[in-house]
């Protein structure tokens, strides 16, 4: 592959990447060979992803009757039982087919008045692993006694189809892409499980007001541990229980593109939970249904299974369960979780510390065949379809376009930056904050490689963790949150709060997140239900009130947001690229960036305030203030006037040339942002 016209478009556009061409043109290659077997299977991606249509529980027009069909190649026997035979365990057998497909027709005329919509049901499997209960992958709907604690399969079939007539959303376009993460269980203020229903009517109106343009769902997909934040699914194509029926989750969805949201789907397909009652390890009583054979199918990091990514039917079940949330629910895309661990079977955790090492033996290269399936797939099917991939390790061509040699994702997860911030408040005092190391870490993403950027992740919500707000604030927040309260803490933590939110999603990516309730600083950490805080749910939901009361000071953080949001999608800013670098004054903790019209000032110091300071911009002309962190309307002082005028004039140069600047008041501790009219 010596001459340039044999390299993939990938290679030619990264000099890096020249010593790993052969690689990146094998890869690409396995890609090429999966995808014509597919074609050739099936006839197209799309068509060939449809394993919700087979298996489970599927009427036959022409028969008048159900088949239920379940993978299970190495069973022994399998039978059906649930309450529509009076729970006897071996009165209704499947029969098995040479592929390992075991299956049983319900006849209409028999069933009629047995096999009813809601009707519970479980697998009787005689496998390796002995006699066993089992819920079927294909399970559509799972749910919960509340007496027992035990999981059943729900057969499913309400008297009419959801209606989405009128539904034809489409995903925001790149550089517009605004994401509000959110967990609907716990996105209510009372203390129990929030419902698709109410996340519908009071949670979607709040991320609307608040001016982003899509919603990211976690823990849609069924899974056993509640806190387990949604991360070990059991059942891949029943959306979890806990939160309403499934036509409930159509509704909310229907109801965000109504409102102008697109819905992205948190999506699990790194690892599965490992327990046998209700998940899907060992279902056909072997260690290697769905995961590779012996301690090869463990993520012991997680405590939980892999996946077999070269194994046919396990490909085919993936990307049937992609397909069917794009299908039978509508949703917009995903944010693929935990890719790095699918990446590589060492999943991440060794340094990256040079190029070989995104090429090496380490590397589960069916993972990475799998991964561009599915982005293929995603993409033809729904073409206006987001894809996230949640990568810490930098793999090349991650969101690269399949064709020139990548994997396909539309954005990757900017996960440096909340790391960065996070590191910050904990070990450097503000005054040797090192504003170069600030501006490399927030601009380090090679050009074409969209970024979602976020300054706080879910994770440091949790317990054990602290977010921003909390960390800034700690204790202090409990008593000194009035607006009539003095606290040097908390005046310090509003205006940090303000200014990483701003220099995140002004400098950091394409895209941004939030996490629900960041936006207003909510206090405290996430805590679900657990044996050692008494099955409390205390701590397992938002306090939306507090960024309502107008004697809270959280209303200024919320206020603020808002205010960010608007201005970021009034003049593009995602959409302009790389900021442009303007001024770096280490002295004075001081950093002045553009993006075309906007003028971005941020000054760190924590007590340096400088009238006059001279600083350059891009273009000549008038600059007005048009956001400030230390406006009064957002818990600031207002230092500066909102309503002065900034006129430009001509220094000369080194060069010889004349060079636009201007003076300004250049506040301690604030971030402002400036407009240049004409």
């Amino acid at each position: 592959m010596g001459k340039n016209s044999d390299l993939l478009p990938i290679v030619l556009r990264d000099e890096w990447l020249r010593p790993a061409a052969a690689a990146i043109a094998r890869r690409h290659g396995r890609y090429l060979d999966k995808l014509a077997a597919v074609e050739r299977a099936a006839g197209s991606i799309v068509d060939y992803a449809n394993g919700y249509r087979y298996f489970g529980w599927q009427w036959d027009a022409g028969l008048e009757g159900w088949w239920l069909r379940e993978w299970l190649p190495g069973a022994a026997d399998v039978y059906v039982f649930g309450d529509f035979n009076g729970w006897q365990r071996t009165e209704i057998r499947m029969h098995r087919d040479p592929a390992g497909v075991w299956s049983v027709f319900f006849p209409a005329a028999m069933y009629r008045d047995r096999l009813l919509h809601g009707s519970l049901y479980k697998l009787h499997v005689h496998g390796d692993n002995g006699w066993r209960d089992r819920i079927p992958a294909y399970a559509r709907r799972v749910v919960q006694d509340e007496q027992t604690k035990d999981f059943a399969a729900q057969f499913w079939e309400p008297d009419a189809p959801f209606d989405w007539c009128g539904d034809a959303f489409e995903a925001p376009a790149a550089g517009s892409l605004l994401i509000y993460e959110a967990h609907v269980g716990m996105a209510q203020e009372r203390e129990g499980v929030g419902t698709y229903r109410e996340f519908t009517e009071r949670i979607l109106p709040v991320i609307k007001r608040g001016g982003y343009n899509a919603v990211q769902l976690m823990a849609i997909a069924e899974h056993p541990y509640y806190g387990s934040f949604g991360y070990h699914v059991s059942s891949f194509f029943a959306p979890s229980s806990r939160f309403g029926t499934p036509e409930e989750l159509k509704e909310l969805v229907r109801r965000a593109h109504e409102l102008g949201l697109a819905v992205i789907m948190d999506l699990v397909h790194a690892h599965y939970v490992k327990n046998l009652n209700e998940g899907i390890n060992e279902l056909d009583g072997t260690d290697h249904l769905y995961s590779p054979p012996g301690e090869a199918g463990d993520q012991p990091y997680w405590d939980s299974k892999l996946f077999d990514y070269g194994k046919g039917e396990v490909q085919h079940f993936l990307l049937s369960n992609v397909k069917y949330w794009l299908d039978e629910f509508h949703f917009d895309g995903f944010r693929f979780d935990g890719v790095t661990s699918m990446l590589y079977r060492h999943h991440g955790y060794i340094d990256f510390d040079c190029r070989d090492r995104y090429f090496d033996e380490g590397v589960n290269e069916d993972a990475v065949d799998y991964l561009t399936l599915a982005n293929r797939l995603v993409h033809d099917f729904r073409p206006a379809a987001v894809t996230i991939a949640e990568d810490v390790s930098g793999m090349p061509g991650m969101c690269i376009p399949i064709d020139d040699g990548g994997i396909g994702f539309d954005y990757r997860l900017g996960m440096a930056i909340p790391d960065y911030w996070i590191k910050q408040l904990k070990e450097v005092p503000d005054e040797e904050w090192n504003i170069w190391e600030m501006w490399s870490v927030m601009t380090n993403r090679l050009p074409g490689v969209k970024t979602v950027a976020y300054a706080e992740s879910h994770d440091q919500a949790l317990v054990g963790d602290k977010t921003l707000a909390f960390r800034l604030m700690d204790k202090e927040m409990y008593d000194r949150m009035d607006r009539a309260s003095e606290s040097l803490v908390i005046d310090r933590g509003m205006a940090l709060h303000k200014m990483i939110r701003l220099m995140t999603i002004a400098a950091g990516g394409d895209a941004y997140l939030n996490f629900m309730g960041n936006e207003f600083g909510h206090p405290e950490w996430i805590d679900f239900p657990r044996e050692g805080n008494g099955w409390s749910y205390a701590h397992a939901r938002r306090q939306w009130s507090l960024s309502r009361n107008g004697f809270l000071r959280y209303s200024w953080l919320g206020d603020f947001d808002r205010a960010m949001i608007r201005l970021v999608k009034k003049y593009r800013v995602l959409a302009d690229g790389y900021p442009y670098n303007l001024l770096m004054d280490e002295r004075n903790k001081t950093m002045v960036f553009s993006h075309g019209r906007l003028l971005f000032v941020f000054n760190w110091h924590p007590t340096a305030s400088i009238p006059d300071y001279e600083l350059p911009v891009g273009a000549p002309g008038k600059y007005v203030p048009v956001l400030s962190t230390d406006e009064r309307r957002f818990g600031g002082q207002e230092r500066q006037s909102m309503q002065v005028e900034h006129f430009s004039f001509p220094v000369r140069g080194d060069d010889g040339q004349d060079h636009p600047r201007i003076r300004i008041y250049n506040t301690s501790r604030t971030a402002t942002v400036y407009l240049r009219r004409r």
